[in-house]
């Protein structure tokens, strides 16, 4: 079989451009393919229960080749990345990112690899320096005060909601840009209220 991955970090972004370029993709090549999605979950960690399907089809002898839109939407942990590629590899599954061209097969295509889980890595460690980096300069200037009490980032009521529907604290969080701490405050504050 051969299976395609995507995902998205949060519930209000689509796969759409990832499904456009793979669909062509997989028809220059005449190939189907079963579709693997994970929405509203972050690249920081494996914890995806698309992800545990796929791997789950891959050690049981089921997939040949996995077909990706950019080798980041696998993971954006350098060791989670290496880690789960090998794996792959091992059990004798063909490896392919769509957008970069590459076939992760092979000593060149792993390094290659190493060198794009190390970017996809680096960028996410980036974006949060900047981050905390803006919030650290708009407190010393005063321009920065955080939420007001009482004043939510999302209404406690759609975290119940979401968890309802079986989502993980992982993914509400990404899913309604919380922090999981926030989530599971929410989710304690509803079963008392």
């Amino acid at each position: 079989m051969k299976a395609v991955y995507c995902r998205v970090s949060s519930f209000d972004q689509t796969e759409a451009s990832q499904r456009y370029e793979i669909k062509r993709w997989l028809q220059g090549h005449g190939v189907e393919a079963t579709w693997f999605v994970d929405k509203g979950t972050t690249g920081d960690h494996l914890d995806r229960s698309e992800l545990a399907k796929l791997q789950a089809a891959v050690f049981a002898g089921e997939v040949d080749t996995i077909i990706v839109y950019k080798l980041d939407r696998l993971s954006r942990s350098l060791r989670d990345g290496i880690n789960t590629l090998t794996d792959w590899l091992n059990a004798g599954v063909r490896v392919v990112s769509v957008t970069q061209q590459l076939d992760f097969s092979g000593a060149t295509g792993q390094l290659v690899a190493a060198v794009l889980f190390a970017v996809a890595q680096m960028e996410q460690e980036t974006r949060r320096e900047r981050q905390a980096a803006g919030i650290a300069a708009a407190k010393a200037q005063g321009k920065y005060l955080g939420r007001r009490p009482g004043t939510t980032k999302a209404k406690p009521k759609r975290v119940t909601e979401l968890r309802a529907k079986g989502l993980k604290d992982d993914e509400i969080a990404t899913s309604l840009g919380l922090s999981r701490r926030t989530v599971q405050r929410y989710l304690g504050m509803m079963k008392c209220g």
